[in-house]
């Protein structure tokens, strides 16, 4: 009883608290930077030499630069060691619209404004139809955008088609943002309180019959106003600068995907024509390069069309863009094809899909999630590839740069529109990087 009365009883002491990092950013330098003789040696020349370089590079760019002058004479008597930005100044509205008359250019911001909200409403998660969302602007604004570049009228330059596809494109657009604003007020969307009529109506797709019935009564009034009205018509070859840019970047960026899907399942296809005709496609594309595709396209193209078809140059950049773009990412759609465990096709066999669902509900939003990076990496250099453009005659943003230095005011000035272009380009792309990276993390991409 003694022994039992002398154990000592067990008691748990609080968990302590993790161990916090308590060197100072100056230890952290020290111990990293400073650690040995050659990383000691090695730092102060970096640092001495990035000294100098940002030293020069800010004079040259901030402190001696010129920004109001009216010749780059002028500039030089002012400030002979500086940049002279006035001349980038001066031609700004050339660097972004290029040739497009300026009264207006209200149409080209309008059109880039409407195909930004197009896309807000897929940061709400209850809005209806969400999924629809970026399949209609990928449809449907391009024929709005085009409506409002061009010009023109419905009763004359438009063709019906075209038309009838603006209209659909406006009446989405205005559903899409009723729809949202009903969900953030948590109220049933359009469809929804039409669907006890429809139901009435008819015994199967009354959901789909309501969306129809819904888009096409706000497509009328719309189309009623558009009919009336008339917009100046633009010629295509008065469109540059980074207006034109974006335009052919965005259409690249935006058909590369399906176009590589296409491509991608076409060289995985049992079938010989269709697999030998996918490989040959994808093959031949990445073999050249794109100013080789450029040039064919302008010059071969036409060839092969009926007589009374007749391209303008943009349509044929944009062809021979696309198909570039789309044969490289084919490669990478089929790189994540082939990341997809079979365990995923047996169990879609399984549950009684057949290939075309299989892909579309299963493995392809797998195999695009995958590739990610890839993915971006590819629209990043499409973006900077659209600058090749301006060997064949469009002017783009690089072309009106180079227009600068022809100009009479300001020859000879060519550092400052490309340091500048430099700046743009690098904050496009970096943005783009930044928006995969956030992307993958919200998507919780497994790499492990």
């Amino acid at each position: 009883m003694s022994n039992q009365t002398g154990l000592k009883q067990f008691v748990a002491k609080p968990a302590r608290l993790p161990t916090q990092n308590e060197q100072n950013i100056i230890r952290r330098i020290r111990s990293r930077c400073f650690n040995t003789i050659g990383n000691s040696i090695l730092t102060i020349a970096v640092v001495v030499l990035a000294w100098y370089v940002i030293r020069a590079a800010l004079d040259w760019a901030v402190f001696d630069a010129v920004w109001h002058a009216s010749t780059r004479r002028e500039c030089m008597n002012i400030s002979p060691d500086g940049a002279c930005w006035a001349g980038v100044i001066s031609w700004f509205n050339g660097l972004i619209y290029g040739r497009y008359p300026a009264e207006q250019q209200w149409r080209v911001n309008l059109g880039f404004i409407l195909a930004v909200m197009w896309l807000f409403p897929l940061s709400c998660q209850k809005i209806a139809y969400r999924n629809f969302i970026l399949l209609s602007w990928i449809a449907l604004y391009p024929f709005f955008g085009a409506y409002l570049f061009l010009g023109g009228s419905f009763r004359g330059d438009i063709g019906i088609v075209h038309a009838v596809l603006t209209c659909l494109a406006s009446g989405f657009f205005i559903l899409l943002y009723a729809n949202w604003l009903l969900a953030v007020l948590n109220k049933p969307h359009l469809c929804q309180m039409l669907q006890p009529l429809a139901s009435r109506l008819f015994n199967r797709g009354s959901q789909t019959l309501c969306l129809l019935l819904v888009w096409a009564l706000l497509s009328l009034p719309v189309a009623v106003v558009l009919s009336q009205a008339q917009l100046q018509p633009v010629a295509i070859e008065r469109w540059g600068g980074l207006f034109l840019t974006m335009i052919i970047a965005t259409f690249a960026i935006t058909m590369s995907i399906p176009i590589g899907v296409v491509l991608a399942l076409g060289r995985q296809s049992t079938l010989p024509v269709i697999h030998w005709l996918s490989l040959l496609v994808i093959e031949l594309v990445r073999a050249v390069p794109l100013i080789t595709v450029l040039f064919m396209a302008v010059t071969l193209l036409p060839i092969f069309l009926p007589s009374d078809v007749e391209l303008n140059k943009l349509s044929q950049v944009l062809f021979a863009v696309c198909i570039f773009a789309g044969a490289y990412m084919a490669e990478n759609i089929r790189g994540g094809l082939q990341a997809i465990p079979r365990g995923q096709y047996e169990a879609a066999q399984s549950l009684g899909l057949g290939y075309g669902f299989t892909m579309l509900l299963i493995v392809l939003p797998q195999a695009l999630r995958l590739m990610i990076p890839n993915i971006m990496t590819s629209f990043i250099s499409i973006l900077k590839d659209t600058t090749l453009v301006s060997i064949i005659g469009l002017f783009d943003i690089m072309l009106m740069a180079r227009n600068i230095a022809n100009d009479k005011d300001w020859i000879g000035l060519h550092t400052e529109p490309i340091a500048m272009i430099s700046i743009l380009f690098f904050v496009l792309c970096y943005s783009m990087s930044q928006y995969s990276l956030n992307l993958e993390k919200r998507l919780k991409v497994d790499r492990s």
